[in-house]
């Protein structure tokens, strides 16, 4: 158990428990472009005449006795078996509770765990199929980069073992992306009673947009492949217009060959430009509308044909994806980014990681409740390094080898709470500890960096996992 049955009895004390109170307090007005009826919820008036308080907090997850996922709870209920005694906190991050006593299992529910894969950050989120109510939801920050930039500092020559990729071999940033994807939804998986899993499998379906009669007219002029059409150009040209670099206005779809002189309507064909280029441009030649701007002109016509890289290598990683997740023996719904989009700009919805992982699918229910939901900011930073020793810029090592990864049971990285007693450093700390091998450890926190903590007055609240953890704010402010 992460906790000292000291810690526990804190806990239930002290109020942090991602309420914004202050966010409570104001009552604005919704977004005109939002649906009260969806995402708000009438409270019973208090005697003041203000309305009640409601929280802003994800639901918590619970495992039984037998640490078998649980149905997730309200957090006053997580606060009534905190109280009663009837729960203890078994993991901090993701915030997990651990029933104590035998309590009578609520009906099992239809939850289905929702995935948004990206390239730097992943939507996850855990809906009920029947109420629509978004139960669980974080963004997943990716380290592929990183992994990506130490990899190009080193060459290694060929060798006649290492010529040969086997089959289904990704990049290590790319499979960086994909572990992290899997352990979090081993993890969801363990500790909440998840019955289906919706995928973002591509996002955007490349084939259509190549060739937009292939699943007929009907599907070809549908408001869904608009969609997807608009989703992939926007992407492709950065949010911006192609002739003039304009940003924050309204964009619209050009042709480049105009359709009065022979043009076609596939994706190479189009660009994405803003009101008044397009009726610069009209029906001429791109060459004569861009004589004057050469370097304009050889600009376009290399990126309206090359295809787009970062989709087609998040497309490859989504595919292996859905072939882990299938593994696992859960039904996998796959659907496009796309159709996403779709689902989220129907229903209102601001643009978020996790609000779109909450959309992806075509089993998103009508109703999506997201209000009070805080997700989790989760970012993936690597346990520790494989370098033995420490080296300078021409790669001569400096100071001593490496030492033990674990002192007196704690390692480098794992939230602490130090309650010194006596010495000139007395107080609480609570922070990441770094360890030395004489003992005295360095605790960074909210109060800074204190040296010369020894580990006899440390206690584990959270072990490093690679992953540090923040609260986010919720996509929707409480209404009465």
């Amino acid at each position: 158990m992460a906790f000292q049955p000291r810690t526990l009895r804190r806990a239930v004390k002290q109020p942090r428990w991602g309420f914004n109170r202050s966010a409570a307090r104001t009552h604005r007005k919704p977004s005109p472009n939002l649906d009260e009826e969806y995402f708000t919820r009438r409270l019973p008036e208090a005697r003041k005449g203000r309305p009640k308080k409601e929280q802003v907090m994800s639901s918590v997850l619970v495992i039984g006795q037998d640490k078998r996922p649980r149905a997730p709870v309200h957090p006053g209920r997580a606060r009534q078996l905190l109280a009663n005694g009837q729960a203890a906190v078994y993991r901090r991050y993701p915030f997990v509770l651990i029933l104590t006593r035998p309590l009578p299992e609520a009906p099992p529910q239809p939850l289905r765990l929702k995935i948004d894969p990206g390239s730097k950050t992943t939507g996850l989120a855990i809906v009920n199929d029947a109420s629509g109510q978004v139960l669980w939801a974080a963004e997943l920050a990716h380290r592929g980069e990183r992994v990506r930039a130490a990899l190009l500092t080193r060459y290694r020559q060929p060798r006649f073992r290492n010529r040969r990729r086997p089959r289904g071999w990704l990049a290590p940033s790319l499979l960086s992306r994909l572990q992290n994807v899997l352990t979090w939804v081993e993890r969801l998986c363990r500790f909440c009673p998840i019955g289906a899993i919706s995928l973002e499998l591509v996002r955007f379906d490349l084939q259509l947009l190549q060739n937009p009669e292939i699943e007929g007219l009907e599907y070809q002029r549908g408001t869904l492949f608009g969609t997807e059409l608009r989703h992939y150009l926007l992407a492709k040209w950065g949010q911006r217009c192609a002739y003039c670099s304009a940003t924050g206005l309204s964009l619209e779809i050009d042709h480049v060959q105009p359709r009065s002189k022979g043009g076609s309507d596939r994706v190479s064909n189009l660009v994405i430009a803003c009101h008044p280029c397009n009726q610069a441009k009209g029906d001429q030649p791109l060459e004569a509308f861009l004589a004057d701007r050469p370097e304009v002109l050889r600009r376009v016509q290399a990126q309206r044909k090359a295809p787009l890289g970062e989709a087609a290598v998040m497309n490859a990683t989504r595919w292996a994806l859905y072939e882990r997740l299938k593994a696992s023996g859960l039904p996998v719904e796959t659907g496009s980014g796309g159709l996403t989009k779709w689902n989220r700009t129907t229903r209102g919805l601001p643009k978020m990681h996790w609000v779109d992982a909450a959309c992806c699918g075509p089993s998103t229910p009508v109703r999506l409740h997201l209000l009070g939901v805080c997700p989790w900011l989760i970012e993936a930073t690597g346990r520790q390094r494989r370098r033995m020793v420490n080296v300078d810029a021409h790669g001569f090592p400096v100071g001593r080898a490496k030492g033990k990864s674990r002192v007196q049971g704690f390692r480098t990285g794992d939230l602490v709470r130090a309650v010194v007693t006596k010495g000139k450093k007395i107080g609480a700390y609570m922070g990441r500890v770094g360890i030395k091998t004489d003992g005295y450890f360095k605790i960074t926190g909210k109060h800074g960096l204190v040296e010369g903590i020894h580990a006899r007055y440390c206690s584990p609240v959270h072990r490093n996992d690679g992953y540090s953890y923040t609260q986010g704010k919720a996509a929707l402010p409480p209404h009465a």
